[in-house]
């Protein structure tokens, strides 16, 4: 791949507030995939699409989506100058499958086994594990940086799904550890996340994710994936 052909930025932004974010009793009726954004949630998308409209000044984009419904949501109430030809729904960015019709005592139960196990291992009943999640993530970059060796490719990727999704992405990125990548928080609702292409054309995180475990202290190469 021809490094000059390679984005500005690459944005990942995750989905706005949803309705299961509110009330996780929602997953017992209504399929993870079929879950809406609350009125918040929109707020959320609309105010983080006019920050990226600004950033993005005018430049090409090309958007990635994942399929669920507030994804989709977040990414329409973004408001992005993107042609729809540009926008590829893309299943490998779903969120991480949990269950079908979640029964909440049981996922309470099996995210307090995940905490003892490793949440980067541990697999769900009926569902995966960060590390399945991972290898779907693997997969989509490759996809991803064959589209980039054309001269059209566009100057920026913005790429709307889920927490978990945004740090694996970085995670596979970045080559962080299992660890590193276990001490870290999700971003926040409609937060995005940059990745800046540097003059060597390797890319940065514009800011570090906040760390939940600071007992884990960030090797040299994970550090020097920060500005």
């Amino acid at each position: 791949m021809s490094l000059e052909h390679r984005p500005n930025r690459i944005i990942l932004v995750r989905h706005g507030e949803s309705e299961g974010n509110l009330d996780d009793t929602v997953y017992e009726r209504v399929p993870d995939h079929r879950i809406s954004l609350t009125d918040k949630g929109f707020e959320q998308a609309r105010a983080t699409g006019e920050r990226l409209r600004e950033v993005l000044d005018g430049e090409s984009v090309e958007v990635y989506v994942s399929p669920y419904v507030r994804t989709r949501q977040t990414l329409e109430a973004l408001a992005l100058p993107v042609a729809e030809r540009d926008v590829r729904v893309e299943p490998r960015l779903r969120e991480q499958d949990w269950a079908n019709f979640q029964d909440p005592a049981d996922i309470a139960e099996q995210k307090a086994l995940r905490d003892r196990y490793g949440h980067f291992y541990y697999r769900f009943t009926h569902g995966e594990s960060g590390s399945d999640v991972y290898d779907r993530v693997s997969t989509f970059l490759e996809s991803m940086h064959r589209n980039f060796e054309t001269p059209a490719a566009p100057r920026n990727v913005v790429i709307v799904t889920h927490g978990l999704t945004m740090r694996l992405f970085c995670m596979r990125w970045f080559h962080w550890s299992v660890e590193y990548f276990e001490s870290l928080d999700n971003p926040a609702n409609a937060e995005p996340v940059v990745l800046l292409r540097q003059p060597d054309c390797r890319y940065k995180l514009e800011r570090p994710f906040s760390q939940w475990n600071t007992a884990v202290v960030p090797t040299e190469r994970e550090r020097s994936s920060w500005l």
